[in-house]
């Protein structure tokens, strides 16, 4: 009697190289640690922190430093002019309401932001969000730019 025989052959999917290596520091995948350390400023802080030989991890964690810190400076310049602003008498609540509809519309692009670097990331990708990608790399290779 003939030995019964798959006739899919079994196939292992080829590993996932992101970054430059295959382990980090912490012990994650490079695309997972990366995505994590997207989280603004506390997940920045944590892995760039923790992660000592993945380049890809340090870029994305030290770009969501910087990420987070601007979002976190416009956050208090966003609370002092609604503060100045709202206790204006008459024209004061209009001002008012177009800062919060600035405030809104800001806060949606740093969230579009903030889940574009974290699918890049997870994807393997480096990304450099505009303006701030380049200062996240020359803070992690330690160029200076003049």
């Amino acid at each position: 009697m003939p030995d019964p025989v798959d006739p899919i052959p079994p196939t292992t999917p080829a590993p996932v190289t992101t970054g430059g290596g295959n382990s980090t520091s912490t012990g994650l995948p490079p695309n997972v640690a990366a995505s994590l350390a997207c989280i603004p400023l506390i997940g920045g802080i944590i892995f760039y922190v923790l992660e000592k030989q993945d380049q890809f991890v340090r870029f994305y964690a030290m770009q969501s430093i910087i990420f987070g810190g601007a979002w976190v400076m416009f956050s208090i310049v966003y609370n002092i002019m609604w503060a100045i602003f709202s206790s204006l008498p008459a024209i004061g609540g209009l001002f008012a309401v177009l800062l919060g509809l600035v405030w809104a519309l800001a806060n949606l692009g740093f969230l579009i932001v903030f889940i574009i670097t974290v699918i890049k990331a997870f994807s393997g990708v480096r990304w450099d969000i505009p303006y701030i990608g380049p200062m996240a790399r020359n803070q992690v290779d330690g160029t200076t730019t003049v």
